[in-house]
């Protein structure tokens, strides 16, 4: 019963774990309507290390060493901290929920390249192959896409997410995997919610609106989001290799859009499904052990 529980959860986590990281981008369409996006991200992760700390005094679970805390406190930053601030900026300079997912969405390209060289995995010429597949994809998904004027300033912010989430699931990899993840995610939260704070008190007015949308966006982006997707993230990071894991972010993008079509009225045509379809088949190639 056990086992074939845990064969059941194992074959259904990477479709939970894109569904779940898919409406992030959604509810940071929402929040970022009435808070900047520092402020609102410091305000989610602070919420996030009480319910992490809760978490781990129930729990009791094994903590880190000094050692382990600082590769955590990395590992947080570059996975929370310019990730998500990268792409609450990005939305926030006109770049649609549906889009804002793209960008990130080339994780799979830049892991298989420094997989090899860092992690010592190996990548097939047929994993290869998906992974250009999975390229061709997004580039049909951004067909037609604005990039110039306030949409640059998110594109770029984009681009800084692509970049730490890529470095931050590898180093997650290679330093962090044997600390106990609940205690991690804690040190992380608490490393990330400074981050935030400071960034926001820098260069933000700190000004929130407290509508029921606001904080209903928030408990979602709180425990579906930071508590569940992250762990889930980090489940998926242990037991299979970074590239398969990596792999899964091309289905982000096309979720993410299908989402705000519905949502948000963004605009879905028959070349960006088409895109939606490469991105899918990239990843059942990519996840292929042969």
């Amino acid at each position: 019963m056990n086992k074939s529980f845990e064969e059941t959860a194992a074959r259904l986590a990477p479709a939970i774990f894109v569904v779940l990281w898919s409406t992030g981008f959604i509810g940071t369409k929402y929040v970022i309507n009435n808070a900047e996006p520092l402020t609102y991200l410091a305000i989610r992760m602070a919420f996030v290390v009480v319910v992490m700390a809760v978490i781990a005094a129930v729990v009791r679970p094994k903590w880190p060493d000094r050692t382990g805390v600082f590769h955590s406190a990395i590992a947080g930053i570059l996975v929370h901290g310019f990730y998500l601030g990268g792409t609450a900026i990005a939305i926030a300079h006109s770049i649609p929920a549906g889009l804002s997912a793209l960008i990130p969405g080339l994780q799979p390209i830049l892991t298989s390249t420094i997989a090899n060289r860092w992690l010592g995995e190996r990548v097939t010429p047929l994993q290869w192959g998906g992974l250009v597949l999975g390229l061709a994809g997004v580039v049909l998904i951004l067909h037609n896409r604005p990039m110039t004027g306030d949409a640059g300033w998110g594109w770029l912010a984009s681009g800084v997410s692509l970049i730490s989430i890529t470095l931050g699931t590898l180093y997650q990899r290679r330093y962090c995997n044997q600390i106990d993840w609940r205690a991690g995610n804690l040190v992380q939260y608490v490393a990330v919610t400074i981050f935030f704070g400071i960034g926001a008190w820098l260069f933000e007015t700190n000004i929130v609106h407290w509508t029921r949308e606001f904080v209903l966006a928030i408990a979602w982006l709180v425990f579906a989001l930071s508590i569940g997707s992250i762990g889930l993230l980090y489940w998926l990071i242990r037991h299979h290799a970074a590239t398969s894991v990596a792999s899964l972010f091309y289905l982000v993008p096309a979720v993410t859009a299908l989402m705000a079509y519905v949502l948000f009225g963004e605009r879905l045509d028959y070349v960006a499904m088409a895109g939606m379809a490469a991105c899918a088949a990239a990843v059942l190639v990519v996840n292929r052990r042969s």
